[in-house]
């Protein structure tokens, strides 16, 4: 050892060359000692004939170094590799006084090289957090910093963060980053951030959590704007009128405070009472005149009518015989008697050319060509509409139904219309109508399913048909011509009006109406955009019609102007799909327009094609109407019980489907369905069950409740969401069932269903789940499809369309039939009475109240003396 030391402070030989000292090839490097695993530091030098340890200051004994050695293949120099192993109890033997280091010595015949210093250390990690985070609670948009302190350790730990347990990625998320002393920041609190947070430190030896701190984002609740001024309370003399506001701008969320402040005013009214007039005393009588009479008069002026008061009734002016009926005109000769009589014969002349124009007149109005409407039909007993329209003993008044007749003809279009125009179409042409002998026709048509298998193999020709469905029990189709006619899906709310000469003379179109399945069609959307109506296709595209068609299908939005953005989508002919109309805002297309109400909405549309109903929620107040419906199987062989709860978007069409679904399974219905109102507030839908008798029945479920993600049921694409609670009951003769399931939102209202039946009794489903407005026949063609029959409708249009005294025309029908947001639309059309009368039909078939109809028309009547002046005449 004394030679050893010796050696290592001895200097590099006079003369000797430096490439003969030692360099290092591998010099020993810092490690730690985890728990009591002993570590190794090596070290490779050339040329060294020796090589050993110092740690500490102290050399290494030499039987504890491991020594190995090569020569180097390109310097023909000799290598020498030396290991040795330290451990925990050598460091610890100085721990506190200073590092344990370790560091290698290389001698050669030229001298001595000395390698770096490696330090030894004992790695730990302590169990306590210098500092942990702290549950907060913030508003929204607010800044949020989560301190973290990790526990002591060697090495250093490092740090991670978790928001309810994934790992927090501040390169994936701009909103949040990590500060060098390891707090959590984000820049502004959204409600995606309310969630359990937890520090996590860990190094070689172990790893440590925090304790979790809950983060909630809450929202204070901000007013909406004022409503407007109500109308008076009182329509004579002092009332009040009010205005409200809510707290809906934000409205309050996870605990925020409720707006401050009234939510409804009031403010006094006086409204100007109507006066009613009454006549004055009658003047004297006149002087007898030449014509043997004399007169009198009054007025209307005590008082005279003033604030919408009634005016008086009565004559103005009185007239009687002043000669007691005796008086005569003496004088009159020959002269006067020829007189009298060519003025007499002139009359009955311009009466009788007056009545043949009158006659003429009502032809050409009816609208019908000599070869569809007989003299018969001309002729029937039509009953003046503004005279007597709503006595329940007078049925004929709107029931007259033309016979009619036709052959039938196929429309063979394509896809897209062609560029060159609508004359390139290949529509076969011939005559529409042909006689029959006494002038009588009759409609021929053969009934949709005779023709169900020669329709679908004509329609397998075409190159849209790949994309219909394949199946009929979602389609209607059938033949038409110009009379027009009417396609329904039964039991999905959903039809197809082709109104009277939609379809040009002459043609004769094969139509059909298909309802999609959503996994069918691929409808893309983006942001907070939602389905709210099912996918419907009616065609061929490309067809030609002279007038809007209507699409009626049902939706589920709760729709209000600063709640919802809502669009009517068509797809192209290329597949894509494109906003063709803005609800509520102006149209920037005449080819198309949806009146939405309150289940339903009609789509007027010039071009026939695939639509859906697409909605964008402009706050989180906007809501979507669920319907809730619960089934069971209708037999139980087994202990285990099922009980299947649907949360389906509440149109006709999806809940068919649902019905077809569990028929197939075997399931029946409990209870009535129920609607929930699903708002855009980010919130998952839960279900639980509560109040099971536990002494016959145990859930089989392990948590307290289930929960349908908000995106699964907002979009609107998956249709059957459901949940199901697996029941098991303690004894086979256990066959009652009494219990609760709550359904709600988190945050927000929701529904309980109070379960009782007997699952041994074999129940079907209600007819009630069919409506009572339904029909058995799909395709309905010519007067059967519509309720106001043909001769009636064409008078009416030719009554209503041209502007009338004091309003009396469409406008006034319109404003009857609660249709007057939509007078814009109606007047850019070339008969504003037709779309009215078409909308009517659209809206109340099959069982629409006829003679409240007729009433209308009659009020619009009374307001024009003249408008059915000639009704007696032509008729």
């Amino acid at each position: 050892t004394g030679a050893q030391q010796s050696a290592t402070v001895a200097n590099p030989a006079s003369g000797a060359s430096p490439d003969l000292l030692p360099h290092f090839q591998l010099e020993p490097e810092d490690v730690y000692i985890v728990k009591n695993k002993a570590v190794s530091l090596a070290c490779r030098a050339t040329p060294a004939t020796q090589i050993y340890f110092k740690c500490n200051g102290e050399w290494v004994h030499q039987g504890d170094h491991v020594t190995q050695h090569s020569t180097d293949r390109s310097t023909g120099l000799p290598v020498m590799e030396v290991r040795i192993e330290v451990t925990r109890q050598q460091v610890e033997k100085i721990f506190g006084l200073e590092e344990y280091w370790c560091q290698c010595v290389a001698w050669s015949s030229s001298g001595t090289t000395k390698s770096q210093k490696a330090f030894v250390r004992i790695a730990y990690l302590r169990k306590n957090f210098e500092q942990e985070p702290t549950a907060r609670e913030v508003s929204i948009e607010q800044g949020i910093v989560l301190p973290c302190r990790p526990p002591e350790g060697i090495p250093p730990a490092e740090v991670e963060w978790l928001r309810n347990e994934e790992l927090v990625d501040p390169a994936l998320d701009a909103n949040v980053y990590v500060t060098p002393e390891h707090s959590l920041v984000l820049r502004q609190a959204r409600l995606a951030d309310t969630a359990n947070y937890t520090c996590v430190a860990k190094n070689i030896v172990a790893r440590r959590r925090s304790s979790s701190a809950a983060i909630i984002v809450y929202v204070n609740g901000g007013w909406s704007t004022w409503t407007q001024w109500s109308g008076c309370s009182t329509s004579c003399g002092r009332g009040w009128q009010k205005r409200s506001r809510t707290c809906t701008n934000p409205t309050p969320l996870n605990g925020g405070a409720f707006c401050e402040g009234q939510n409804v005013q009031k403010t006094a009214c006086t409204t100007l009472c109507p006066v009613d007039g009454a006549w004055s005393e009658w003047s004297k009588w006149s002087e007898c005149g030449v014509e043997c009479t004399h007169w009198r008069s009054r007025e209307c002026s005590e008082p005279a009518p003033r604030n919408g008061g009634r005016d008086c009734h009565g004559p103005e002016l009185d007239t009687r015989n002043c000669t007691s009926e005796l008086c005569t005109h003496a004088g009159a000769g020959t002269e006067d008697v020829a007189l009298y009589v060519g003025l007499v014969a002139v009359a009955v002349c311009l009466v009788l050319l007056l009545l043949v124009g009158v006659l003429v007149y009502c032809r050409k109005k009816g609208g019908l060509d000599a070869d569809v409407a007989d003299s018969s039909i001309l002729t029937a007993g039509f009953q003046p509409v503004s005279i007597k329209p709503s006595k329940a003993d007078n049925p004929s008044l709107l029931t007259i139904q033309p016979d009619l007749s036709t052959t039938t003809m196929t429309y063979q279009g394509s896809l897209c219309p062609r560029q060159d125009g609508p004359a390139k179409l290949q529509l076969p042409n011939g005559h529409l109508l042909s006689p029959l002998g006494a002038g009588r026709h009759t409609l021929h048509h053969s009934s949709p399913a005779a023709e169900g298998a020669d329709f679908v193999a004509r329609l397998s020709t075409q190159s849209y048909f790949r994309s219909l469905p394949r199946g009929t029990n979602n389609m209607a189709y059938g033949t038409f011509n110009f009379l027009g006619g009417r396609l329904m899906i039964p039991n999905t709310g959903i039809s197809l009006l082709i109104p009277p000469d939609a379809i040009p003379r002459g043609k004769i179109y094969e139509v059909y109406l298909t309802l999609h399945k959503q996994e069918e069609v691929r409808l893309p959307l983006a942001g907070c955009q939602t389905l709210l109506s099912p996918i419907v296709s009616c065609g061929p595209p490309g067809v030609l019609l002279t007038r809007p068609a209507i699409l009626a299908m049902g939706h589920c939005v709760e729709a209000s102007a600063e709640n919802w953005s809502i669009r009517l989508k068509k797809q192209s002919c290329e597949g894509t799909w494109e906003d063709v109309l803005q609800l509520g805002a102006e149209p920037c297309t005449e080819l198309y327009y949806c009146q939405l109400e309150a289940q339903a909405c009609y789509v007027f549309t010039e071009q026939l094609g695939r639509f859906a109903l697409v909605g964008e929620s402009l706050s989180m107040a906007a809501s979507k109407r669920l319907k809730l419906v619960l089934f069971a199987p209708s037999a139980c062989p087994s202990l285990e019980y099922n009980i299947r709860v649907y949360c389906l978007s509440d149109t006709q069409d999806v809940l068919k489907e649902v019905i077809q679904l569990e028929k197939q399974l075997g399931g029946q219905l409990i209870g009535a369905p129920r609607v929930l109102h699903f708002k855009d507030s980010y919130h998952n839908l839960r279900l639980s069950i509560h109040d099971m008798p536990s002494s016959l029945w145990k859930s089989k479920l392990l948590a307290s409740y289930q929960e349908i993600p908000f995106y699964h049921i907002w979009s609107g694409l998956q249709p059957f969401l459901h949940c199901t609670f697996t029941l098991e009951r303690l004894s086979t003769s256990t066959c009652e069932l009494a219990c609760k399931i709550w359904v709600w939102q988190v945050e927000g209202d929701g529904q309980s269903f109070t379960v009782n039946f007997n699952i041994a009794k074999d129940t079907r489903f209600s007819d009630w789940l069919v409506p009572d407005n339904e029909v058995a026949t799909p395709a309905l063609v010519g007067p059967s499809a519509f309720k106001i029959p043909f001769l009636i409708r064409q008078k009416i249009i030719s009554s209503l369309d041209p502007p009338g005294t004091r309003g009396a025309d469409w406008r006034m029908l319109a404003q009857k039939l609660n249709l007057d947001s939509h007078l814009s639309f109606f007047a850019s059309k070339p008969s504003p009475t037709a779309m009215i009368l078409n909308l009517w039909e659209a809206r109340h078939f099959p069982n629409g109240n006829l003679s409240q109809l007729a009433a209308a028309v009659a009020e619009v009547g009374k307001q024009d003396g003249a408008l059915f002046a000639v009704s007696e005449a032509e008729c």
